[in-house]
């Protein structure tokens, strides 16, 4: 039990199994901040998508509205507009087709990469206050 072990019995289980520095924190949080870390070791720790939520969210630059099904999103480029609808099921579909992500309809779009929410416009910077 992490409750029972001492300050130096912690800092050696953080280092044993996380392998970061350890963090200048009290014996509390670092039972805390170890029990996460076990928790994410066994379950596979944050989502992609979470990361990235997250990341957005530390920068405070940007924010993205996700994908919901039941959406239709319009892009105009080149002079042809492109519609993109986002079935109950979460399939998105362009052209008669379905597709893995926004992303990969953009790319097809243009030619290019692109990040599907920016180019939908789902992705937008934050104006400042």
């Amino acid at each position: 039990m992490l409750e029972d072990l001492s300050f130096g019995e912690l800092k050696a289980a953080w280092g044993r199994h996380t392998g970061k520095p350890l963090p200048r924190v009290s014996a509390g949080l670092l039972r805390l901040a170890l029990a996460w870390e076990l928790q994410a070791s066994v379950s596979g720790g944050i989502s992609r998508i979470t990361r990235q939520r997250l990341d957005q969210l530390a920068m405070d630059k940007t924010t993205t509205r996700p994908a919901r099904p039941g959406m239709r999103l319009v892009r105009e480029w080149n002079g042809t507009v492109h519609q993109v609808t986002i079935g109950e099921d979460g399939v998105i579909s362009w052209q008669g087709k379905e597709w893995r992500s926004l992303s990969e309809v953009a790319r097809a779009i243009t030619g290019t990469r692109w990040s599907g929410p920016a180019f939908f416009g789902l992705k937008q910077k934050k104006v400042a206050a």
